[in-house]
Formats: structure tokens, sequence, C-alpha cells
């Protein structure tokens, strides 16, 4: 049986890190980051780039984010080229960016409508932390 399909956007200090360890688990990996260079080396190392976080989320069992702030967010889900644009029933969104509660929540509602699961789910643990695979995830 192949491991899920995970769609990872963000790959900035953190998330190039956490992306990296999941390919390195052996999942399947698209990536998306504003700055597609980035994500050049998990590319290489067998990664799928994707040109939105639509394009990203189409055929993903789990969507993973980490950007910069709750107005990015904001844009990777509910934007133009959005995740929930694209994403299918009973697949799974993990927000690890440290947000807002009404942002997560409004996050956890739409997914919900759409037969999808939700998870707010912040780290502590900064660079070191990522690329050690040792960070603290707050559920």
């Amino acid at each position: 049986m192949s491991k899920e399909c995970i769609a990872f956007i963000g790959i900035g200090v953190m998330g190039k890190s956490m992306a990296g360890h999941l390919l390195d688990a052996g999942y399947r990996l698209t990536v998306f980051n504003r700055t597609q260079s980035k994500a050049d080396d998990l590319v290489a190392r067998g990664a799928t780039w994707a040109e939105s976080p639509a394009a990203a989320a189409e055929n993903a069992d789990v969507v993973i984010t980490i950007v910069g702030f709750p107005a990015d967010v904001e844009e990777t889900y509910f934007g133009d080229s959005g995740v929930f644009k694209t994403i299918e029933t009973g697949a799974l969104v993990i927000d690890m960016t440290t947000s807002s509660p009404l942002l997560a929540k409004r996050i956890a509602e739409a997914a919900s409508e759409k037969g999808i699961g939700a998870l707010d789910a912040p780290v502590s643990g900064g660079d070191l932390g990522a690329r050690e695979a040792r960070l603290s995830i707050m559920i």
C-alpha cells in the first residue's frame, strides 16, 4: 500500500525541513511556495512542484500549510487559487502557521462544509527543531 499524498504549502525556514522529513519518510509530496526557488532542492529530491495552493491540493490526501501571517493563511485557503477550490472530500488540512483563532475556526467551518477534516496545529521549536525533527506541535 502506498503512503498518502501530502501537499506541503510554505517552503520557508521551517517548512523546508519539515517537508524534507516527509520525503525522507517515503511520502509522495507536492510542494508550493510563493518563491519557487525555495523548493528547488525538494523537487530535485523527488517532490512534485505545484503552480498554486489549489494545484497542490488537487489530489492530496493531506494538505499541510505553514506560511507567514494570517493574511497569507487566508489567501492560501480561500483565495482565487486557494486550497478550498480543489481539495477533495475526505482529505485533511493541517495549518501549522501561528495564526488567529478566528481564522482557524473559519477554516474548520469551511472544511466541514466540504467534508474535509481540519486541524489547527501551530509549532514551536524554531528552525533548529525543524531541521532535527523535534518540533512541538500544539493541537
